[in-house]
């Protein structure tokens, strides 16, 4: 078979080698902060002035931030379970258009669900990092 333009140019490109890319000490701090809030990293690297992929590259390429990722997902799942626990104890305090005095609601519906999500993403990081993770990783 006779060699095409394409295979010509795909066979003369050399395969790049694998590189550790290091998190930048500019954005990362920012990033792993946020992401232990929020759990959200999309939301994360914008306020860390990141793009998403890059977060996502260096985290494929770079051990040690992938390590620092699963640990911030640890914390803000923690920090959700606290939030969850919080709302279940106490409600919500909704006020109607108009109304002077609100009235106390025990919505959690989509905090379950939230929940629920989290908890399928961060069970394997959180098993690893289980007593390094804030609160022992119970």
């Amino acid at each position: 078979m006779a060699d095409t333009p394409k295979s010509r140019r795909t066979a003369a490109r050399p395969a790049k080698p694998a590189q550790r890319t290091p998190p930048s000490k500019t954005w990362s701090p920012r990033f792993l902060a946020e992401l232990a809030t929020s759990s959200n990293v999309a939301a994360s690297a914008k306020k860390a002035g990141v793009a998403v992929s890059m977060v996502y590259e260096t985290r494929r390429r770079n051990p040690e931030f992938f390590r620092a990722w699963e640990q911030a997902l640890c914390e803000g799942y923690d920090h959700l379970e606290m939030e969850l626990l919080l709302r279940l104890r106490t409600g919500e305090i909704k006020r109607a258009a108009g109304a002077k005095v609100g009235v106390r609601t025990y919505e959690n519906a989509v905090a379950l669900r939230q929940l629920a999500a989290h908890k399928d993403s961060v069970a394997r990081p959180r098993a690893g990092c289980r007593g390094r993770c804030l609160g022992g990783g119970r």
